[in-house]
């Protein structure tokens, strides 16, 4: 499923899907077949137009950002869980340092609220997502994050297994247990919470949804956008990226719904 899930996002995104249809362009036009050709060069196009100079991608985003909507601090906090995705795994490993990326507002919240809170206790949840599984997970960075900051290692729980949303929530679900913690905020992207949600709900874990990391200004409006092409390409490949796995986990039976609120 791991592999398998990997390899649909590869060829499934907008640009690879362009990619292919130019390239099947060149072939039937190689053989002669015009129509097919010019039919494949359309859509191409099309795609490259779709995803490149409108706002698709930031409407579709915006949709996901705002299945939840982040409660106000609470009184007091037992615990978190932080998924992963934040850090620059590849770069930290060769370069044994701390680089972040554009999922970095799930670590600055988490550290905000533990500064806030300084009882409460930390369940970092991630491994090397990558299809090699060579580099450091986001929980193993952690652990040298969060002491930067004040933070000590005891208040940590490290999961530093799973590759994957799901993998996510089965081996929280054990940590949990054996740390006997319960009714913990979920720390995660905006766009990512309806799926981690759906998942967490269908194991039987209670979490309190606690989305950061917003892609949006909660405004967007379908049209075209011809100032910010890269922005509109990664936040379209983002918004269908969680189409593809609430759709998947759905069919799999692996989320409580399709699209969880």
């Amino acid at each position: 499923m791991f592999l398998f899930s990997k390899l649909i996002w590869i060829f499934g995104q907008p640009l690879s899907l362009a990619f292919l249809f130019v390239l099947f362009a060149l072939v039937t036009g190689l053989v002669r077949w015009r129509a097919t050709s010019l039919v494949s060069s359309a859509i191409a196009g099309l795609i490259l137009f779709v995803t490149l100079y409108t706002t698709v991608g930031n409407y579709l985003l915006q949709g996901l950002e705002d299945r939840f909507v982040k409660p106000q601090d609470p009184a007091s906090l037992q615990c978190m869980i932080v998924l992963g995705g934040a850090f620059e795994n590849e770069v930290n490993t060769a370069r044994h340092g701390i680089e972040l990326n554009a999922g970095a507002d799930r670590f600055v919240e988490a550290l905000r609220l533990a500064q806030k809170f300084p009882q409460t206790r930390i369940l970092i949840s991630g491994g090397d997502g990558s299809i090699s599984g060579i580099y450091e997970g986001d929980a193993a960075i952690s652990a040298r994050f969060f002491p930067m900051f004040g933070i000590g290692r005891d208040r940590l729980v490290e999961e530093t297994k799973s590759r994957t949303t799901f993998e996510n929530a089965m081996n929280t679900k054990e940590l949990l247990a054996s740390q006997g913690l319960s009714n913990c905020l979920l720390i995660t992207s905006g766009y990512h919470m309806p799926r981690s949600v759906g998942i967490f709900r269908k194991l039987g874990i209670d979490v309190v949804p606690w989305p950061t990391d917003y892609r949006t200004d909660g405004r967007e409006s379908l049209g075209f956008d011809f100032t910010q092409p890269s922005r509109n390409s990664q936040n379209l490949a983002t918004a269908i990226r969680e189409w593809f796995g609430l759709v998947g986990y759905y069919l799999a039976g692996r989320t409580s719904e399709l699209y969880p609120g």
